[in-house]
């Protein structure tokens, strides 16, 4: 019996339209949509998380320019592979050479391969597992033209990719695939497997995925297995078995959404910080966006926190991206820290009500007219008309600046920000 390639494999797109996702790359106006009408592909590196298309799209621009396409892992391969894919080329274009100037087999040309009369294409998957000498090695073959380059890499190419080579290559960063594309994917793989799936298993596929189509055609294939012979519909306990992970009570547009997020939010500013990280599984476990939750700690930060310790501001932004950094398998430990950290700190709305209070008398009052002596006075026309004048600069007249009106004078001595810091 003949083994059939894994399901993500037999779903690879064959054509540039077949391709789900990376809208900001491909498609009419779209930057390597312009390179491919143009046939002038550089050197790349593709960056982004698993099954985001890295390899399919090197393969597809290979098709598309015509290129013979090399394929080397940088976890199995070295500089002696490099050099046996550089060697082949070599000899292959020293054979287009021999039979373009030879008048005798002049019309062998024809019939030589075309990857032999185009460029080569070399793909090297996880191209951060190599080190500095490794990737020193593929400078030369870059600058002369013998490779054009497509690295791929999860990492950040800006600390993993050396700096000569980086120079040489044009970066592009591929997204996670949202929750529509994450369906059409989804749909084909079911066709090809010739299954139906319920609602709830589908939506349990697509959140349990990370933006990943190869996990979700994974689990399908899986699940389509585990699923009895005699059944042609995949229910959620299959995907359950699949991922092997309970489906929780959780659905991200309705009311246990918003219950949970409000609970979460709510047990951080009673500085309750073992609500606060259970309320976080409770989210996390159950699919919710890492990075909602983290917006909602960055907002947090500002309106609950504020100015009682301004290092939480930080602490929150800094989660936010090291969530981008470490991605879904571990992204729950710095949004912890977070979590309870801010559950933690002294509290104060005081700028966050400021606002509101500002904000209700622009709305009420409209525009009122700044104080004269706070007015630039750039023109002399405007000195005339006392613009700037009796204004006390704060650094050199400290004593008067204090007591210095600033607000408009239909508000003066209104008070907006009162700072009290609580801590629970």
């Amino acid at each position: 019996m003949i083994q059939k390639a894994p399901l993500a494999e037999r779903l690879r797109p064959k054509t540039l339209e077949e391709m789900v996702g990376q809208s900001h790359l491909l498609g009419e106006g779209k930057p390597l949509s312009i390179l491919l009408n143009a046939d002038k592909i550089p050197s790349l590196i593709f960056w982004g998380p698993p099954g985001t298309g890295k390899t399919t799209l090197a393969k597809l621009i290979a098709t598309q320019t015509r290129a013979k396409f090399h394929h080397l892992s940088a976890v199995l391969a070295g500089i002696q592979d490099l050099r046996n894919v550089v060697l082949g080329i070599e000899k292959e274009k020293g054979e287009a050479s021999y039979f373009a100037n030879s008048s005798s087999l002049l019309r062998a040309t024809a019939q030589l391969p075309l990857d032999v009369q185009h460029h080569h294409i070399l793909f090297i998957d996880e191209i951060h597992r190599w080190n500095k000498a490794q990737q020193d090695a593929l400078l030369p073959y870059v600058e002369n033209g013998t490779i054009t380059l497509i690295g791929a890499t999860t990492e950040n190419p800006s600390f993993e990719v050396i700096g000569p080579l980086l120079s040489r290559c044009k970066v592009y960063v591929l997204n996670p695939l949202n929750e529509e594309e994450l369906k059409t994917i989804a749909k084909r793989g079911l066709q090809e497997l010739n299954r139906e799936i319920a609602e709830d298993a589908l939506a349990f596929v697509v959140q349990t995925s990370d933006g990943d189509a190869r996990r979700v055609l994974n689990t399908l294939e899986i699940a389509s297995t585990l699923a009895r012979s005699s059944e042609c519909t995949i229910v959620l306990k299959d995907i359950e078995a699949a991922v092997q992970r309970k489906s929780l009570p959780y659905d991200k547009t309705g009311e246990e959404h918003y219950n949970v997020v409000s609970a979460f939010i709510k047990s951080m500013r009673g500085s309750d910080a073992d609500a606060a990280v259970y309320y976080l599984a409770r989210m996390y476990e159950a699919g919710e966006d890492p990075r909602f939750i983290a917006r909602r700690m960055v907002i947090f930060a500002s309106e609950d926190v504020g100015n009682a310790d301004p290092e939480a501001l930080r602490v929150a932004v800094a989660v936010f991206q090291a969530y981008e950094i470490v991605g879904q398998a571990e992204g729950w430990i710095p949004l912890a820290q977070a979590a309870t950290y801010l559950a933690k700190a002294p509290k104060s709305n005081a700028s966050y009500m400021a606002y509101k209070m500002a904000k209700a008398d622009v709305e009420e009052l409209g525009v009122l007219p700044v104080p004269l002596h706070l007015r630039n006075a750039p023109t002399k026309l405007m000195k005339e008309m006392d613009y700037g004048k009796g204004y006390r600069y704060a650094h050199t007249d400290s004593n008067q600046a204090k007591d210095q009106q600033h607000l408009p004078d239909k508000l003066k001595g209104k008070r907006y920000y009162n700072f009290k810091k609580t801590s629970l």
